[in-house]
């Protein structure tokens, strides 16, 4: 059985499968070394997470998944004078509630990989061309999130992250390393265009890898390595699943 890696988070994880997701582009890189698990619910912050979590990882589980991301945030950030103030989550609460996500996955297994990874900046232009296109001239003119407060959440992310020993994945820092970031890396304000999703791909895949995930071998023989004269002989030899006298096929 590979191993797992679980991508949990909001909607920016479940959208991470889609074309050019940073979440297909893992299970691309690690196609048959891995199984990347998405576990992303849109709206979702961080009070509504732990109610899945003994759905998702529960402490029973024969194999815990050797990684995990945890990427909440744009949702806790959301603000109180906005459209998005039912998801709104208080700074000291989306710290304790990070706290207790890991907890949890330690308490299931204290060898899995935690990575952290925070909110992204955010675009007030491109959140106001996103209400427009959806409700019109019906669409708030009170904005529902904004950078800076991101920003805070993001740095108390990180700070949490330290506090346990985890590694961390500031996304709001880096993508506004880069000019434009704006438009190059964020959709409607707030979800990740391909090159944004890149970005979050390029920075979990650098954690991933020093933690020895590339070189993962793969579940079962490359082709070219099967003796086509007397192909048991190879699975028996490179697959210990495979035992002698074992039928493979019915």
């Amino acid at each position: 059985m590979r191993p797992q890696i679980v991508l949990f988070g909001d909607s920016i994880t479940q959208l991470s499968f889609g074309s050019g997701g940073w979440g297909a582009s893992l299970a691309d890189i690690y196609s048959r070394k891995v199984d990347v698990v998405l576990r992303g619910y849109n709206g979702y912050n961080t009070r509504w997470a732990l109610f899945l979590l003994h759905h998702i990882f529960p402490l029973e589980a024969a194999k815990p998944p050797a990684a995990v991301t945890v990427f909440f945030g744009a949702n806790d950030a959301a603000l109180l004078s906005g459209t998005g103030k039912r998801q709104h989550v208080p700074l000291e609460e989306y710290k304790e509630n990070l706290r207790k996500i890991v907890q949890h996955i330690k308490n299931q297994s204290p060898e899995t990989l935690i990575v952290l990874i925070t909110p992204p900046p955010i675009c007030l232009e491109g959140r106001r061309e996103y209400a427009w296109s959806l409700y019109g001239d019906k669409a708030s003119s009170v904005p529902d999130r904004t950078s800076e407060e991101a920003g805070i959440y993001a740095e108390q992310c990180v700070s949490v992250a330290k506090e346990l020993g985890l590694p961390s994945i500031n996304l709001w820092s880096k993508m506004q390393e880069t000019d434009g970031w704006q438009r190059k890396f964020l959709s409607d304000g707030l979800h990740l265009t391909p090159e944004g999703n890149a970005v979050v791909f390029k920075e979990v895949v650098k954690i991933f890898d020093k933690a020895g995930f590339s070189e993962l071998p793969f579940d079962f023989p490359p082709n070219q390595e099967i003796d086509e004269e007397n192909p048991g002989k190879t699975f028996l030899q490179q697959c210990s699943a495979v035992k002698p006298g074992r039928r493979i096929l019915r």
